[in-house]
């Protein structure tokens, strides 16, 4: 191990520029001759745009130019793609209505962007914004999922009955209800698991720019994964080809999901960018990100569990309502499917477990990944439930999950619902937690906060988290519309530093500083020779970015896999020095040492 190499703490070197504001965000970079962007938002949940009236506005002093889904449609531009679908009970794919860029004959949740208005400055274009005439013809709105889903229940697309998204589900249903049959006891739960709102540090931002004379594009854009930003904006939304579209995300200040997506905003600032031949800048403030940011979670769940007289599980049945809001967001289907039936088998050894789920447009805000994305929700159900089974048979809470854990000798264990775990020890981890917890004097400590006339409580949860969200393999099968593999390129330059490319994309992680641990780590060198790159889809290999804690996991797999590459190729050369077969040099403590011919006796040298 090197001085700074893995396991060693050090404080983190991209802190420095952060903590004294030097830190560079989209907001901070400044183009010469650039204009600024208002988006006029609808403030009606649902409504027919009966006509726009931007004559007084585009009258405005400071005005470039003013934009709506006329203009969009005129020039050929695409929707917003969903780059996850699913499929139904019956095999056929989701409902996947169009998506505008600005809203085009309807608004479906409030903060829809209706026009887009470009001036010199940011109030220029705000004071625009106020003199732009929108005529609405306001429509019955439904926002919550179980009312859309009720008869005569206002509906957002004339060819989506019901507003049902996609009708999904995972498990086996006659084993399940086979289970239920049999059961000595059934617990229930009826839950909400709320709508979320992000709010990063740093809201969402876009600055773009077009060179007439080559017909290049850049984007700045506080996204986590700038690659495949450059494939859903540029080629699927714009027509760009990839090679003519650059997408930089500098440093980003909170992800957690929200920023994985992709948005209209960032499409309509490159476009906007060369229909005016000026760099074109977009900064959401608080309000509008509540209104126009992915939202997370809100679902509402009904779950019953079956277990025999020793409290065993015999079954397990869920039934949720995904609310997905007004549109198809990114990976928004695949959020409350996918990454939520699979996880629902816990830690424990349930037979039989089936689990509905119906994804249902309402006029709200479009849902996606959010912090955890699928597995909290998962893991809230179960729980939840496994308390409640656990009150309904007088088991101690710690006992009844104890009973039902996978055995360590079970592994590896194939669940009822898709998953496979490798392996696991589950008895000996929730004993650590035990201690560490001093849960079994918690009742002493009860009565004494009491004394005090203070109330303590205490909880248990064991589960289990998917993430690295690989392989490709895998995601294909699950409807992704593309693979889930990661990049990198390590660089060893002549004066012996050294330099990462990384496809996976820092928003707050530590990348810098744990990237280069591992390739110094690897190489026998300070981890202060080492520069990583990311962010840039000019300099680093085409990556998927970050979310699903999948940076380490797969990003860091992929720059050791480079750096092995790199060690073995320094093989070849020692021996070519050395006068040895490669397969005689051993590389420790960053230097090829192997066996040398003096006057014709091999010896090791020191």
């Amino acid at each position: 191990m090197t001085e700074d190499g893995i396991g060693v703490p050090l404080r983190r070197r991209e802190d420095r520029r952060f903590l004294t504001g030097r830190g560079r965000y989209v907001h901070d970079i400044v183009r010469p001759q650039q204009l600024h962007v208002v988006f006029l938002r609808s403030p009606h949940a649902h409504a027919e745009i009966v006509v726009i009236d931007k004559f007084e506005a585009l009258a405005s002093p400071g005005v470039s130019a003013i934009f709506t889904a006329e203009d969009v449609t005129a020039d050929k531009l695409n929707g917003v793609p969903c780059a996850w679908g699913i499929a139904g009970n019956d095999g056929k794919p989701m409902k996947e209505p169009p998506h505008p860029l600005l809203a085009r004959g309807k608004v479906r949740h409030v903060g829809d962007p209706v026009a887009m208005v470009i001036a010199d400055s940011v109030e220029a274009a705000r004071n625009a914004a106020e003199r732009i005439g929108v005529e609405y013809r306001i429509l019955p709105a439904v926002t919550g999922v179980v009312e859309a889903m009720a008869s005569g229940a206002p509906q957002l697309y004339e060819d989506v009955a019901g507003n049902l998204c996609c009708d999904w589900a995972i498990g086996d249903a006659p084993a399940t209800d086979a289970a239920f049959a049999k059961a000595h006891h059934v617990a229930k739960i009826n839950l909400v698991n709320n709508r979320l709102v992000p709010n990063a540090m740093e809201s969402r931002a876009a600055l773009a720019e077009y060179e007439p004379a080559t017909g290049d594009y850049t984007l700045f854009t506080s996204t986590q994964l700038p690659h495949v930003a450059r494939v859903l904006i540029g080629v699927l939304i714009l027509g760009i080809p990839e090679r003519k579209l650059r997408v930089v995300a500098p440093d980003v200040g909170g992800g957690f999901g929200s920023k994985q997506v992709v948005y209209a905003e960032e499409a309509l600032v490159t476009w906007a960018a060369r229909n005016l031949e000026r760099p074109v800048k977009w900064v959401a403030d608080r309000s509008e990100a509540f209104q126009s940011d992915a939202q997370g979670r809100d679902h509402v769940t009904r779950a019953e569990l079956a277990l025999d007289r020793d409290g065993k599980f015999l079954g397990l049945r869920v039934s949720t309502l995904a609310n997905i809001g007004g549109y198809v967001s990114t990976f928004g289907p695949n959020i409350p499917t996918n990454l939520y039936g699979p996880l629902l088998a816990g830690v424990y050894t349930t037979p039989a477990i089936y689990c509905g789920v119906k994804v249902v447009f309402t006029n709200t805000v479009p849902t996606d990944a959010y912090r955890g994305a699928g597995r909290p929700e998962a893991t809230f159900v179960l729980e939840r439930l496994i308390d409640i089974a656990a009150h309904d048979l007088g088991i101690d809470r710690v006992e009844i999950r104890r009973r039902n854990f996978i055995p360590r000798a079970a592994f590896p264990y194939q669940t009822p619902v898709m998953l496979q775990y490798d392996s696991g020890d589950h008895d000996a981890t929730l004993a650590k937690a035990l201690e560490v917890s001093r849960w079994s004097s918690f009742a002493t400590r009860r009565e004494e906060s009491a004394g005090r006339g203070k109330l303590r409580g205490i909880g248990i949860v064991t589960y289990i988290e998917a993430c690295g969200l690989a392989p490709s393999r895998i995601a294909r099968q699950l409807g992704a519309r593309g693979g889930l593999f990661e990049s990198a390129s390590v660089r060893v330059n002549p004066s012996g530093d050294i330099t990462v490319f990384t496809g996976s994309h820092n928003h707050g992680q530590g990348h810098e500083t744990v990237f280069a641990q591992i390739v110094g780590d690897m190489l026998g060198v300070s981890s202060s020779l080492v520069e990583i790159v990311h962010g840039d889809t000019a300099r680093s290999p085409f990556g998927l970015g970050t979310y699903g804690s999948r940076s380490a996991a797969v990003g860091g797999s992929a720059i050791a896999k480079a750096v092995g590459k790199i060690i073995d190729k320094g093989k070849k050369i020692a021996g070519y020095l050395l006068e040895a077969s490669e397969q005689d040099i051993e590389f420790t403590a960053g230097k090829f040492t192997g066996f040398v011919s003096t006057r014709g006796v091999w010896q090791k040298p020191k």
